[in-house]
């Protein structure tokens, strides 16, 4: 009996630690792109329907209203992906593909928002490429992490 509880507990635990994955930031050399840029024509037909909304004038989030180049900063992006499509982020049309290629990783973090938790990895000019599951995340070594981004790793569950 106690060599079948024993056998029981060391196969749950190695169940467990199967479904854990260690994950490095992706390298944006061979990140793609998922949609299309908005056009022009698009960019200003949605300011005009986003910037018009009587809801949004009353509830203060009219910011980006104010001038054209802010709403189309703010809304002149495409979805990317990694190469493994495990991670993805919003980057901005204006941002040359080569230019975004070449960016080298400057932080990796995990953040919660409701159930879901988040394994975010940072880079330059603002962007973000996010890993999201149900399962909890952690940085493996936050001090190696700091001193140097591209060696970062997280398991998550």
């Amino acid at each position: 009996m106690k060599r079948l509880l024993l056998s029981a507990l060391l196969l749950a635990g190695l169940s467990l630690s199967a479904f854990a994955a260690q994950h490095a930031c992706p390298d944006l050399a061979a990140a793609k792109q998922v949609n299309a840029c908005p056009t022009e024509e698009e960019l200003k037909h949605t300011y005009s329907g986003f910037c018009s909304d009587d809801k949004k004038v009353y509830g203060g989030e009219t910011d980006n209203c104010m001038r054209y180049a802010d709403y189309r900063a703010m809304k002149n992006n495409a979805l990317w992906e990694s190469a493994d499509g495990a991670f993805d982020g919003y980057v901005s049309c204006d941002l040359p593909k080569a230019k975004l290629q070449a960016m080298k990783v400057t932080g990796m973090k995990v953040e919660k928002q409701g159930t879901i938790t988040k394994l975010v990895c940072s880079y330059p000019n603002g962007i973000r490429f996010t890993l999201r599951t149900k399962g909890a995340c952690k940085v493996d070594d936050d001090k190696a992490c700091a001193a140097n981004a591209a060696a970062c790793r997280a398991t998550c569950d």
